[in-house]
């Protein structure tokens, strides 16, 4: 089972796309739950986006990320790429995609600290 906090749908479309996901997983018969947690970021280049996480397969949250940004027309953020390390640093990075529909139209870096229980900031963006 597979989690992720850094995957993103375009402001405003939160609550219908989630709603669309978990149908679409449960229609299928795979397991992926996804939820909002209330948290938004800002990007320069992207505008914004409502944060969710998931609990499932990492290859079904992206395959049903992508298609839920071309059957609603949004961009969206397909995270979870993690950096390859092998020394031990005060913030934990995760990096994304962010994606309008197969579309690649650019890169995040994200970062919240080991401790305490902080939101992910977006550390540098990138366009395509």
């Amino acid at each position: 089972m597979g989690i992720s906090e850094t995957f993103g749908i375009e402001k405003d479309h939160g609550e219908e796309v989630i709603v669309w996901l978990n149908e679409q997983s449960k229609s299928q018969g795979t397991k992926l739950e996804a939820r909002l947690y209330g948290y938004n970021v800002s990007t320069k280049n992207f505008g914004d986006f409502e944060m969710f996480s998931w609990i499932g397969d990492v290859q079904i949250a992206r395959k049903l990320i992508i298609k839920a940004s071309k059957r609603f027309k949004i961009k969206v953020i397909e995270g979870g790429y993690k950096p390859i390390e092998s020394v031990f640093r005060m913030k934990k990075f995760d990096y994304a995609k962010v994606k309008r529909g197969d579309k690649t139209i650019g890169q995040l870096e994200f970062a919240v600290s080991r401790v305490g229980n902080n939101q992910w900031e977006i550390k540098n963006e990138e366009r395509h």
